[in-house]
């Protein structure tokens, strides 16, 4: 950093999710002080001062999961608008990313006809996950759900953005979610690990967890945050001068266990 400067952090899992966190720690390098708080959407947040300089910040945290998939969302249903809970509906909403007003168009052109229900996120899924390539730096802290579709590729956080577009453009409750994906009951996948994005969607009376970009259901999720789109939680946001060196993200079985 060129100058002292002020930056929030989302990398410690959330409280209220199917995992539990076990033990964790927190450190910089320097030491600078961290004050701690819950957001809007009650995702838990550090604030700190970064100092002028090089600055390296680590976490680390033992999470017990739940060995089993995610939830099967098979028969439930898609509520009509008015019998959305009246907090959930501006998960309805355009947001910074996902821009389901410009793509209400499309979304019932290539939805429109199947069922209201899971199925209709399913298809969602599907179409999103067979033609938008994931391929690493194709795209910027700028890019919409718009821009993905036109350029046909893009990472996690990518994909789960037009998939929560197109089901907020037909009127499904849709929110972006990032967390920790280790490779449990999957093939390791040799690419350097990073954070995960996959989204949650409101059917029936629950939310329901969906994932554009491996389009199976896995086991391991450690959810961090929850929120409209990626802005609502990154990782990092600064508030004045700083540049981004590196980044190491791990999530593996805990060999003692």
């Amino acid at each position: 950093m060129s100058a002292p400067t002020v930056a929030t952090v989302q990398v410690r899992p959330r409280s209220d999710a199917g995992h539990q966190l076990v033990s964790e720690s927190w450190s910089t390098q320097p030491p600078v002080p961290i004050d701690e708080y819950a957001d809007f959407y009650g995702n838990p947040v550090k604030r700190l001062v970064m100092p002028q300089g090089a600055l390296d910040l680590r976490y680390d945290a033992v999470v017990a999961v739940p060995d089993e998939p995610d939830l099967d969302a098979t028969g439930a249903p898609q509520l009509p608008v008015d019998e959305i809970p009246g907090e959930l509906l501006h998960f309805t909403l355009p947001s910074r990313y996902c821009l389901s007003d410009q793509l209400m168009g499309m979304a019932w052109e290539l939805f429109g006809q199947t069922d209201p229900s899971a199925a209709r996120v399913k298809a969602i899924c599907d179409w999103v996950h067979d033609n938008i390539q994931f391929q690493y730096g194709t795209s910027n802290p700028l890019t919409t759900a718009v821009d993905v579709l036109e350029q046909r590729k893009g990472v996690c956080r990518d994909l789960a953005h037009l998939a929560i577009t197109f089901c907020r453009a037909l009127n499904i409750p849709a929110r972006y979610v990032f967390g920790y994906l280790p490779d449990i009951y999957v093939p390791p996948d040799p690419a350097p690990m990073d954070f995960a994005a996959w989204m949650e969607v409101y059917l029936g009376d629950r939310w329901w967890t969906f994932d554009p970009r491996n389009n199976v259901r896995r086991v391991g999720r450690v959810l961090i945050g929850r929120g409209r789109d990626a802005l609502d939680v990154a990782m990092m946001t600064t508030f004045g001068p700083a540049a981004f060196k590196s980044m190491v993200v791990w999530a593996d079985l805990d060999k003692a266990s």
